[in-house]
């Protein structure tokens, strides 16, 4: 049987002050539309005051009037304090993967697009050594190594950032790069870095998280994917995943358990973000999975 493509859809994500018959709203917008809605989830946080919605419909007719599709909609996001952003499922993504020494999300990340379950384009791997070319190589994707010291960090971030631009890069992922980015880096892709934490946060921030784990004799680990900010360590949670120890595990086992942890928390989180299935809101998020 021949593959048929799906038609596209418009991904909605929204948030304002809670406030009645939002949901009969944005569902009656739709239907004015003459679209259909195929997947609905919302949410709201009572003590905030405040209401997440996550609507995706089919397009019809809208399909080739999205400009319109938008301007309609912003017409009905000032009436209720909305904050919101509209997103079609057949754009891709492009995505740059950070990497230093260690390999294994990159590799995960990479086996894992090759194989179709990651809807991106992967057009660039940058890392400040020279360790994973061979990688990017295999995978045809082009490499970057571009060297970073404290004296030329500045230097770096400018030229990291003028390729990303010329790549029209949406997404990047920090796999395992062990590097802390600078405030222009953070503010040109808010919200559009997703890290990957060795450790369960907020537990155990900064370095040697497993050898501190191990003096505690902790009896879980985990790994934290989440958005990278200005604070280090500190952004919004996205994902986090949990494998549990015993006093058996050495340092070195802690750190291979953790490296499973670490690859598919990382691409859970990406996941979430390339479906727009994340909402960002102060210094936490809501995730509609």
């Amino acid at each position: 049987m021949a593959f048929v493509e799906p038609s596209p859809t418009a991904r909605l994500l929204l948030s304002c002050p809670d406030q009645k018959g939002l949901v009969a709203r944005v569902a009656d917008f739709v239907w004015q539309l003459d679209c259909n809605i195929v997947h609905a989830d919302q949410h709201t946080d009572a003590e905030a005051g405040v209401f997440f919605q996550r609507v995706e419909f089919s397009l019809g007719a809208m399909n080739d009037k999205r400009a319109e599709l938008e301007d309609r909609f912003a017409a009905l996001a000032q009436t209720c304090s909305m904050t919101w952003r509209l997103s079609f499922s057949d754009e891709v993504p492009k995505v740059a993967i950070f990497v230093s020494r260690y390999g294994h999300c990159l590799y995960d990340l990479l086996a894992r697009w090759r194989a179709g379950q990651l809807a991106c384009d992967v057009v660039a791997v940058v890392s400040n050594w020279p360790d994973h070319a061979d990688t990017a190589g295999h995978f045809g994707v082009a490499y970057h190594e571009i060297p970073v010291t404290d004296g030329t960090r500045a230097t770096q971030e400018r030229t990291i950032l003028k390729l990303l631009a010329e790549q029209q890069v949406d997404l990047v992922i920090l796999a395992r790069y062990m590097q802390v980015l600078g405030e222009d880096f953070v503010d040109t892709f808010r919200n559009r870095i997703i890290n990957i934490h060795h450790s369960f946060l907020p537990a155990f921030k900064g370095g040697r998280p497993y050898a501190r784990a191990h003096e505690r004799g902790v009896k879980l680990i985990g790994a934290t994917a989440h958005y990278a900010t200005e604070d280090l360590d500190e952004g919004p949670i996205i994902e986090q995943g949990v494998t549990a120890v015993s006093h058996r595990d050495s340092v070195e086992d802690l750190v291979l358990k953790g490296r499973d942890l670490e690859t598919a928390v990382l691409a859970r989180a990406v996941r979430f973000h390339l479906a727009a299935r994340v909402l960002v809101y102060g210094h936490k998020t809501v995730v509609f999975d």
